[in-house]
Order: structure tokens, then sequence, then C-alpha cells
């Protein structure tokens, strides 16, 4: 490794971890998986209705369906 790079590399470290949701905007952004948006979104979303269902909100949310 080249002094540059090892520098870049130094400088890239120091740099503060980003949180999740900022570093897969980043990742989908740099490698153009846009198309992994719509996925993430609906098991979240399944994800948020399973976590409901456990609750007092569960006979309203079965009435959507």
């Amino acid at each position: 490794m080249t002094e540059p790079q090892k520098q870049d590399f130094l400088a890239e470290a120091e740099k503060p971890a980003g949180n999740i949701v900022s570093e897969f905007i980043a990742f989908m952004s740099a490698n153009k998986k846009w198309w992994l948006a719509p996925i993430i979104i609906v098991l979240l979303l399944v994800g948020v209705l399973i976590i409901l269902a456990g609750t007092g909100a569960a006979p309203f949310i079965y009435t959507l369906f």
C-alpha cells in the first residue's frame, strides 16, 4: 500500500460511524440497488404489523383485512 492510500485509509477510519439507515442508503446509491428499497419497506411494515398484533391495537388491525 502506498503512502497516499494509507493516509486515505486512516482518514476514513477516523470518521465517525454512521447509523444503519444512512449506511444502507449510501450502499444503495453507490451500487445502484434502488430495487431493494421497496422490499425493505414492505418487510418493515410486516414487522410493525406483527408487533402490533400482540398489543391492544390487534382488533383494529384485523378489521383491515
